[in-house]
């Protein structure tokens, strides 16, 4: 009966948390505003009570592989296992591939906000409802490297679960964003700024996003110059428009013409082996990134970046002490209600600490009952 109730009043125990989350935002104000005006994000996933993820399925399937290909050294087992390995689970198609904490599993993806004191803000799972109202996002896609395919949702998520928060919450106007290196694209600076008003973006820069060659520099004008010789200003191609992609403006190599239907380059020290030379674009947001409204090096940057692990620290309160994780279900509906349960446990918490006057534990129920 408790399992139909969940599954029955989904949309209320929705209402609840919202309305909640209402509630406890000036008890936050009140106890640290500065914290308060900070929100991170993060992503993950309750496994599912499903057959692939038991080590067993997995473990099967390799020693079937290393059986059949013991002949062939060129073939990896271990990395032909994943690829085989099914997007989903056959019970539950709600059960997807995942990489989380160091493996892979079949979890109900979720995302979860709070602010810089801890506190769930919102709750979000990334489910079908979820890609139907937002079809524009990207569908995660197997890569060869399962850190890329966790980053390609974390990315492709925030401005839709943003945009959810702020619809349920148009009173609340944060100044500060935490988030991780998955976020560092031009396109989240873009809407961070422009869309979402936020003063100061904390997100590290991604080495993947970074090019190995030597750097450009800039103009008073805001042209990019030849890494070689500051006085070269590079040649404007023109902007690029891409679907899914930040409008950017290209600049090429002002070494590089084209003689007889091929590209020369006639500089003696070429920075790039490539035959039509340097490229590099500029964005509109190109500045917010390289100066977010904070010095990256600065003792503050590192501080205030060390807070964004509250996220994580609330998304383990969850799983391990409100016994989210290791449950005996494979139902979607039944795994969401839990969650916002548990999401308005914590509000409880929050105004249970805040009425004892204990600010001090206001994630932690037990020390406060103690």
């Amino acid at each position: 009966m408790f399992t139909r109730f969940k599954q029955t009043f989904i949309p209320q125990l929705e209402l609840m948390f919202s309305k909640m989350v209402d509630y406890t935002e000036p008890i936050c104000q009140a106890i640290d505003s500065t914290l308060a005006s900070m929100i991170t994000l993060d992503t993950s996933g309750i496994e599912l009570y499903v057959k692939e993820n038991n080590p067993k399925y997995l473990n099967t399937l390799i020693r079937t592989l290393k059986t059949y290909y013991k002949d062939n050294p060129n073939v990896d087992p271990y990395k032909m296992a994943y690829g085989l390995m099914p997007s989903q689970a056959v019970a539950s198609s709600n059960a997807k591939q995942m990489y989380i904490n160091g493996h892979f599993c079949y979890a109900d993806k979720f995302t979860i906000i709070t602010n810089g004191l801890g506190l769930v803000r919102h709750i979000a799972f990334l489910d079908d409802d979820f890609k139907q109202k937002y079809p524009e996002i990207e569908i995660d896609k197997k890569s060869d490297s399962p850190d890329e395919d966790k980053s390609i949702g974390d990315s492709s998520a925030l401005k839709p679960v943003l945009q959810d928060f702020f619809e349920l919450h148009p009173d609340f106007h944060p100044s500060v964003f935490l988030g991780d290196s998955a976020f560092d694209s031009i396109d989240t600076y873009t809407f961070l700024k422009d869309e979402f008003n936020f003063e100061k973006a904390i997100i590290p820069y991604n080495p993947r996003n970074e090019s190995t060659l030597k750097k450009v520099g800039y103009n008073e004008y805001g042209y990019p110059l030849c890494p070689n010789n500051s006085s070269l200003v590079m040649k404007y191609c023109g902007l690029c428009r891409e679907k899914g992609r930040a409008d950017r403006i290209k600049w090429t190599c002002p070494k590089v013409h084209v003689e007889k239907g091929q590209y020369v380059c006639d500089c003696d020290n070429p920075c790039s082996t490539a035959k039509r030379g340097r490229t590099t674009y500029t964005y509109e947001n190109m500045s917010f990134r390289m100066f977010p409204g904070l010095q990256r090096d600065s003792d503050e940057w590192n501080e205030l970046y060390k807070t964004r692990t509250v996220v994580e620290r609330a998304i383990n309160h969850f799983k391990m002490n409100m016994c989210i994780a290791g449950r005996k279900s494979r139902d979607h509906l039944t795994t969401k209600a839990d969650v916002l349960i548990a999401g308005i446990a914590s509000q409880f918490t929050a105004i249970i600490a805040h009425r004892l006057s204990y600010p001090q534990y206001l994630r932690s129920l037990k020390p406060l009952i103690a």
